[in-house]
């Protein structure tokens, strides 16, 4: 398993680039937010994650400036439906805003990224909201407040009502969360989960 890859920029491009490392020259695929750090530099230090293609078990190398930007793209290729090249595009506005969309809930505004489509922003937000308010500050912002966060404080909600987290989750991802209320959100799981 590849760590980190330190060594002279032989190529660079907004959606690649090779790293010589020993003599040896690493093909890179970047994201356009690493991109914009490298850009200038002719040696850098890249933050690897290696993806197995699970069908034909081919290995591809993910690349990142900072391991803050790693990680958030592990996190994003954990989610059902998000793959590699759809991280990777979600990653071009940069990772702190990514993670306050995310956050905060802001169903429309993931949708509104090429490759994600309403189901799958919900399922983004569903896994991964909870796991980014635990984080508190996230890269130097802002303890995020829970009065922002509607469907974390829905889910906690109904979750020690006695209703089990995966069935509340699958719940919410039926309906449009976009602009609702904790106590809306609340009363509409409940009518769906009582047909």
């Amino acid at each position: 398993m590849i760590g980190y890859l330190d060594g002279a920029l032989s190529y660079k491009s907004p959606t690649y680039a090779y790293v010589d490392c020993g003599g040896v020259g690493y093909h890179v695929n970047i994201s356009l937010n690493t991109y914009s750090k490298i850009e200038s530099l002719s040696k850098a230090k890249l933050w690897i994650h290696t993806h197995v293609n699970s069908q034909d078990g081919s290995r591809t190398l993910y690349g990142f400036f900072e391991e803050y930007e790693r990680s958030l793209f592990v996190d994003l290729t954990s989610v059902s439906g998000v793959g590699p090249n759809t991280a990777r595009i979600m990653l071009a506005s940069g990772p702190s805003e990514i993670k306050s969309l995310i956050a905060n809930g802001q169903v429309q505004a993931i949708n509104k990224i090429k490759g994600i489509g309403p189901k799958t922003a919900k399922r983004i937000i569903i896994d991964l909201q909870d796991k980014f308010v635990k984080d508190g500050i996230t890269n130097g912002e802002n303890p995020l407040k829970t009065e922002q966060l509607p469907v974390s404080e829905a889910i906690s909600a109904l979750s020690s009502l006695g209703f089990q987290k995966a069935q509340v989750q699958k719940a919410i991802a039926k309906i449009d969360i976009d602009g609702m209320t904790v106590e809306t959100i609340i009363k509409t799981v409940l009518q769906q989960l009582s047909k």
